[in-house]
C-alpha cells in the first residue's frame, strides 16, 4: 500500500484548513484506488489554502492523472466576518479583501506539487462549462451554504465516470455538529440511486458512481 509521505504530513499539520489528518489520508487512499478504466481528471471544489490539495495532489502525482482545484478565493459565507472561522491573516493588506490564492500557491510550492495541480480561479458553476466529462473523482468542499453546495453538486456530479468517486466533506447528520447542505447532497445522491457509499471517515463521505442505465 502506498503511504502518504511524512514530509507532506508535516506540511499538512502546518497548513490552514479544516480537515483532520484521518480524513485527508482517506482522500489520498481512496483516490489512489481509482481504476484505470475510470476516465478523466480529479476535481476539487474548494481549494482554500491547499490542505486537501496536498492529499489529492499527491495521489494525482502518483497516478499521473490531472488534478484540478477550483475556488474563487474570496471566501465562502462561513469564512467571512463575523464567522468564527474568519482568519484575518487572509486579508489582502492592499485591498482589505479576503484572498486565499497566494496561500494556496505557497502550499503547493512547499509540497513540490505545482507541476501536478491545475489551479482554476472562479465560480465552480462557470468553470464547469470549461471542464468536459467524464471526470474520475470529485471532492466537494466549497461553500457550505445551500445554494453553493447544491450548485457544486448539480453542475459537477453528472460528469463523474462510472465507478468514479464522489467525495463530500463536512457531512453531519446532526445539525448541531455542522451545516445541513453537505448532508443533503450526500443523502440525495444515494437516494436517487446514482451512487453507493463505500466509506465514512469523520465527516468525509466517499461514494462510487453506479453503472448508468
Amino acid at each position: 500500500m502506498t503511504e502518504f509521505p511524512e514530509r507532506l504530513k508535516e506540511l499538512a499539520a502546518k497548513t490552514k484548513g479544516f480537515m483532520p489528518e484521518p480524513e485527508g489520508l482517506a482522500l489520498f487512499d481512496h483516490t489512489l484506488k481509482v481504476g484505470k478504466k475510470v476516465s478523466g481528471p480529479i476535481v476539487e471544489i474548494g481549494s482554500y489554502c491547499g490542505l486537501s490539495a496536498l492529499y489529492l495532489g499527491e495521489a494525482a502525482r502518483i497516478l499521473e492523472r490531472p488534478f484540478i482545484t477550483i475556488d474563487h478565493h474570496r471566501g465562502s459565507e462561513e469564512m467571512l466576518p463575523p464567522s468564527e472561522f474568519f482568519d484575518p491573516e487572509l486579508l489582502d493588506p492592499s485591498t482589505g479583501r479576503f484572498d486565499s490564492l497566494a496561500t494556496l500557491r505557497r502550499t503547493l510550492e512547499l509540497a513540490d506539487l505545482e507541476d501536478f495541480v491545475t489551479v482554476m480561479v472562479g465560480e465552480s458553476t462557470l468553470i464547469s462549462g470549461l471542464v468536459k466529462a467524464p471526470i474520475a473523482a470529485l471532492f466537494i468542499d466549497g461553500g457550505h451554504g445551500s445554494l453553493a453546495t447544491w450548485n457544486d453538486f448539480n453542475y459537477w456530479s453528472d460528469k463523474i465516470d462510472q465507478d468514479g468517486l464522489l467525495m463530500i466533506h463536512d457531512v453531519f447528520s446532526d445539525l448541531k455538529d455542522g451545516g445541513r447542505p453537505p448532508f443533503e447532497i450526500y443523502t440525495y445522491a444515494i437516494h436517487m440511486g446514482d451512487f453507493i457509499e463505500i466509506a465514512q471517515v469523520g465527516s468525509l463521505r466517499v461514494l462510487k458512481r453506479t453503472p448508468r442505465l
